[in-house]
């Protein structure tokens, strides 16, 4: 039996599967899951390619109403699949695998327009607000609007 993390990671790639599907990023996410379940066997990596042409094609083909009635059963089947990949492996390829359905869920993350970061980045979805105070200066990278509010006047110069 799979511990709980797996199984949260199993779900995730599934729904970074059924997420992508129909994105820019679907290329992308459909190589990635045929290498994670084809592991160096290019039949199995067909088998796989076939299954996400069919889970792309049957999200194409759904009117807009049931969609999401079948974005969630394509979820709980790639999860499903997910999961009896994991069960398979013995520990050390498990934890292989685990890396690459976490990379899988990121990428899927932002096929779906989450936010994502690197290690060590900070991510928000939403307005954020960033203070300096006491003469320090506050930065970053910004991606839409910024307001100020008071903005610092320049002071003397020092020298």
């Amino acid at each position: 039996m799979l511990a709980e993390a797996l199984i949260v990671l199993a779900s995730a790639a599934g729904a970074a599967v059924a997420q992508a599907a129909g994105t820019d990023a679907w290329v992308g996410v459909r190589e990635r899951v045929a290498c994670i379940f084809g592991r160096g066997h290019a039949s199995a990596a067909q088998v796989t390619l076939g299954r996400l042409d069919r889970t792309e094609a049957a999200l194409d083909a759904t009117e807009p109403e049931q969609a999401d009635q079948l974005r969630a059963r394509l979820e709980a089947s790639w999860q499903a699949r997910f999961e009896d990949l994991l069960e398979s492996l013995n520990e050390a390829d498990r934890e292989v695998v685990a890396g690459q359905l976490q990379e899988l869920v990121a990428l899927g993350s932002r096929a779906a327009g989450g936010a994502f970061a690197r290690d060590g980045g900070l991510t928000a979805s939403g307005n954020v607000g960033i203070r300096a105070e006491g003469g320090s200066v506050a930065g970053g990278v910004i991606h839409g609007g910024i307001r100020m509010e008071n903005p610092p006047q320049p002071g003397p110069v020092q020298s």
